[in-house]
């Protein structure tokens, strides 16, 4: 979807649930849509909106995204640095979408496929558990970092023994 498709919409969701798209909002919007794919903090988003709107206050962009996330335009995650960052939640998507973290260079990305509608039918029948939503953030090495790896040589030590970094 489109930036000016996907700003229609969420002035359609806040609209809806009674809010304005007022043009601060409109600019942390217009921030996310644009850096869709980096996962921000609320400073990060801040301080990018604020190079395009230097009236716009942190208090602003704070409560900004707690509408849009209690109205699911956008949903809060938390990675290994214990911030909470910021991710557009995709058009027509019945769940949040799954994540990749690498913990070599922290790099994430995103798996767009919903692999886990199985896990929640035996959720809901064995449990008696109505599933709502899911989160699913898989911990690992990244291809890039894999590579790097096996790329690097070992050291030699003494006695015939090698240290591979």
């Amino acid at each position: 979807m489109d930036s000016t498709a996907a700003l229609k919409k969420t002035k359609q969701q806040l609209h809806e649930s009674g809010f304005k798209l007022t043009p601060q909002r409109e600019a942390t919007v217009l921030v996310l849509l644009e850096n869709e794919k980096d996962h921000l903090s609320a400073e990060e988003i801040y301080f990018l909106v604020k190079q395009k709107s230097p009236e716009i206050g942190l208090a602003t962009v704070y409560r900004t995204l707690e509408i849009l996330t209690d109205l699911k335009v956008v949903d809060k995650v938390s990675f290994n640095d214990g911030l909470a960052r910021y991710d557009l939640r995709k058009e027509g998507a019945k769940h949040f979408h799954h994540h990749l973290l690498c913990l070599e260079c922290g790099n994430i990305e995103e798996v767009e496929e919903d692999l886990l509608g199985e896990v929640e039918q035996v959720i809901e029948q064995r449990y008696h558990f109505m599933v709502k939503d899911h989160r699913l953030t898989f911990h690992g090495i990244c291809q890039e970092c894999q590579q790097k790896k096996k790329n690097q040589p070992t050291e030699e030590i003494g006695s015939g023994f090698s240290i591979s970094n």
